[in-house]
Formats: C-alpha cells, sequence, structure tokens
C-alpha cells in the first residue's frame, strides 16, 4: 500500500497553491491533493468533456463562448452521473490517507474539486471551438 502511496504523490507532482499555517484543512487538501490531481487528469477531463458534448450536447460547436461556458458549469453541477464519474477520475488518485481525510469533508471537498474542475474547462473553452474527430 505504501508502495502505491509513495508512488502517486511522486507522479502527481508537487502541491499548487499557497499552503500556510493560516490554510485551513479543506484548502490544504485542495493544494496539496486536488489541484495537482486535476493538473495531471486535465487531457483526460478535456477527452471526457468532449465526449459528453458529442453524445448529450450535439449543437454545443455552435454555441457562442458565453453558452458554452455555461453548459461546461451546468453539465457539471446538474448531470449527477456526469459529475460522479468526475469525481472517481480524481478519487482513484487519492492515497489511502487522502481519501481517508476526503471522507471525513466529502461534501465540501466535493464542492472544490468540481468548481475547480469548471474554473479549468472554462479556462480552456478555445479546446471546444471545433468539433472533434474523436467521436
Amino acid at each position: 500500500m505504501e508502495d502505491r502511496d509513495t508512488f502517486l504523490k511522486e507522479f502527481r507532482g508537487e502541491t499548487l497553491g499557497t499552503v500556510s499555517a493560516q490554510s485551513s484543512p479543506d484548502e490544504i487538501f485542495q493544494n496539496q491533493t486536488i489541484r495537482p490531481i486535476l493538473k495531471l487528469q486535465n487531457d483526460l477531463f478535456i477527452a471526457v468533456f468532449i465526449n459528453y458534448v458529442n453524445k448529450n450536447k450535439p449543437d454545443f460547436y455552435s454555441y457562442s463562448v458565453e453558452k458554452k461556458l455555461q453548459t461546461i458549469e451546468n453539465s457539471i453541477q446538474k448531470d449527477i452521473k456526469f459529475r460522479n464519474s468526475l469525481k472517481g477520475i480524481v478519487m482513484a488518485l487519492f492515497t489511502v490517507d487522502e481519501y481517508n481525510t476526503y471522507i471525513q469533508n466529502s461534501s465540501d471537498l466535493n464542492k472544490r474539486m468540481m468548481n475547480l474542475l469548471i474554473d479549468r474547462l472554462k479556462n480552456q473553452v478555445q479546446l471546444f471551438e471545433v468539433e472533434s474527430d474523436s467521436k
């Protein structure tokens, strides 16, 4: 088990964001665990979102940028099945200790996780300009 945990932490990379003595436990978890996982899994999240819109929002590529941004947010916030799939992509890279921390405050940490993912996808909306050939 320790080999897996050591591998995951090294594979994910360094803390992203600031962690200080004033940081809350949730903020520390966000910057030490969630952000590095989101960064590592970025290409996968983009592919998953492209697949989602190809299957569920066929007109997505003709939307205005503003409507695309709203669709990204609504898809993740309102489609429970999709959101749970995205959470699984993140949680699969938790160590056992991180998972034990996560389950103590999963509701707030899920909000942080999904808000960070929404922001990440919105900041890359230009990648969703042309319909993907990977249908």
